[in-house]
């Protein structure tokens, strides 16, 4: 079972990310982007995750990864179940939402400092 204090230290290290609260609510941004945010119950985690791949992600799973709000579904976003992760896969899913924010070489420097790492 994930919960925030796992990926948290994760959010604030990561290059150009920083963390913010909103109406008590955590989340990561990259500039103004944010790719990552928890439920104020600390029990779900939304995070950017391409349009195109969402559907079969969340069939993949559909105990751990659910679709976003009508509202959100413009967006490249997913939700998923911090309770149905393990610590691992939602550092994983931090790492990849941050990389869809910020430039490719900053991505590739993270690989080069990082050998292993989610990508």
């Amino acid at each position: 079972m994930a919960k925030i204090g796992d990926v948290q230290p994760l959010g604030t290290s990561l290059e150009r990310s920083y963390e913010v609260y909103v109406r008590g609510r955590l989340k990561f941004r990259v500039g103004q982007l944010v790719y990552v945010a928890f439920s104020l119950d600390e029990s779900v985690m939304g995070f950017a995750f391409p349009k195109e791949e969402r559907a079969d992600f969340v069939a993949s799973d559909p105990r751990k990864f659910q679709l976003p709000s009508a509202s959100d579904m413009r967006f490249n976003w997913l939700h998923a179940d911090l309770a149905a992760l393990d610590r691992e896969e939602a550092r994983e899913l931090v790492i990849d939402a941050w990389r869809m924010v910020v430039p490719q070489k900053v991505s590739r420097a993270y690989d080069v400092a990082h050998p292993g790492a989610a990508g």
